[in-house]
């Protein structure tokens, strides 16, 4: 028999919104003459060393060792300013989140974020939209650590058979399969809006 999905969990950049971290990153890079791809690479690395990513240190702290590792130039204020504003919501994720909910499921964001992701909210409203928010920042552990998908589901007191969890990682939907749930690999809204019935039946 087919296990019923009764939970969602949706990570942020990528998914329900444009991956402001990575594109921003890139971006910064081009402006300071760095290769894209190996700055995002290094920041990504950073941001969880340092502890930023989950609440452990302050972000004048994850860009005093990004400009210490990488020799870039800029305050804090700009360098934020290029990656706040790539985030742009995706309208038909959110409608499709109100959908879900109106079905009587629990939706909620799962997201390796910082306070960045409340800011984002305070100009769109975006948790209104959600049941719970799971933020690293906030929870202290991120979605590299794959006992995160077993505590999520244990707080919600649902097994994982019966959570979807969606994202636009795919070594974050690996670590979430292997703890049993659901998984949904994110790529684009062509292919999401044709696939996810399936995941999710009305």
């Amino acid at each position: 028999m087919k296990t019923s999905i009764n939970i969602v969990l949706i990570d942020f950049g990528g998914v329900l919104a444009e991956e402001g971290f990575r594109e921003g990153l890139r971006e910064i890079a081009k402006q300071n003459g760095l290769d894209p791809d190996r700055f995002y690479a290094d920041a990504d690395r950073i941001i969880a060393e340092t502890g930023y990513l989950t609440g452990q240190a302050s972000e004048e702290a994850f860009w005093a060792a990004v400009r210490d590792q990488t020799g870039i130039k800029g305050a804090d204020r700009d360098l934020r300013r290029e990656i706040l504003r790539r985030f742009v919501l995706h309208p038909f994720m959110l409608a499709w989140v109100d959908h879900v909910r109106d079905t009587g499921r629990f939706v909620a964001i799962l997201s390796d974020q910082t306070n960045w992701l409340d800011e984002i909210d305070e100009r769109t409203d975006l948790y209104s939209h959600f049941d719970a928010v799971f933020n690293s920042y906030h929870i202290h552990k991120s979605k590299r650590d794959a006992s995160l998908f077993c505590d999520i589901c244990s707080s919600l007191g649902e097994a994982p058979a019966c959570v979807l969890f969606i994202d636009d990682n795919r070594q974050h939907i690996d670590r979430a399969a292997g703890a049993g749930l659901k998984t949904f690999l994110y790529t684009n809204q062509e292919d999401f809006e044709r696939r996810i019935a399936q995941s999710v039946p009305q």
